[in-house]
């Protein structure tokens, strides 16, 4: 797979998904792969279940680890709220990985906000791949491991070797989850390649 100069990655979810661990795997592997890594992290209310944003920018030499609308080539979405909160970042023609999930923010629970109706139908207009992150990470042997499965759909675009990957997983995870981990990460690759 040919590298363009500069790869953008937009993961978003809620607090508590695993978003940050995410986006540090997915930079220890570009890392680990020779590539220069800029990073940011936006908490939110995260500790409460509100957003969280990570952009992990890549590539031979990288600048900036902000990223503007247009620009994201990946937006990583761990629940579909998020991922059309944050579609605007997409580049036409990149590419939209989404845990199939929704998940109520505190607005839609106190009643001052509605939850977007349809997301899978909206989401599907942008090409987006739906991935039962949950249900597999259940498969795999840990309901705490959807994050890992959306790494390895995520991972089918991107130019980096499973064992470097695995390698990272390995390294990051606790001991007695990296089994777990590591077929998680697999299924979510198996979910989207053909």
């Amino acid at each position: 797979m040919t590298m363009p100069s500069i790869m953008r990655v937009l993961l978003a979810g809620v607090g508590g998904q695993g978003t940050i661990l995410a986006a540090d795997l997915l930079a220890k592997t570009a890392i680990a792969s020779g590539l220069e890594v800029k990073l940011s992290e936006i908490h939110g209310m995260s500790q409460r279940g509100g957003s969280v944003t990570t952009v992990v920018n890549m590539g031979e030499s990288v600048h900036s680890m902000v990223i503007s609308e247009g620009e994201a080539d990946y937006l990583l979405a761990f629940e579909t709220t998020e991922a059309l909160r944050n579609i605007h970042f997409l580049k036409p023609g990149g590419k939209i990985y989404v845990n199939d999930i929704q998940i109520s923010p505190l607005p839609v629970l106190t009643g001052k906000a509605l939850m977007p109706s349809n997301p899978q139908m909206r989401l599907e207009q942008y090409g987006a791949h739906l991935i039962p992150a949950q249900d597999l990470a259940l498969q795999a042997g840990s309901a705490k491991s959807a994050n890992v499965v959306l790494l390895g759909a995520l991972s089918t675009g991107l130019p980096f070797a499973d064992d470097v990957w695995e390698e990272q997983i390995r390294l990051k995870v606790p001991p007695k989850t990296i089994d777990a981990n590591l077929e998680a990460f697999r299924l979510g690759r198996s979910c989207v390649q053909p």
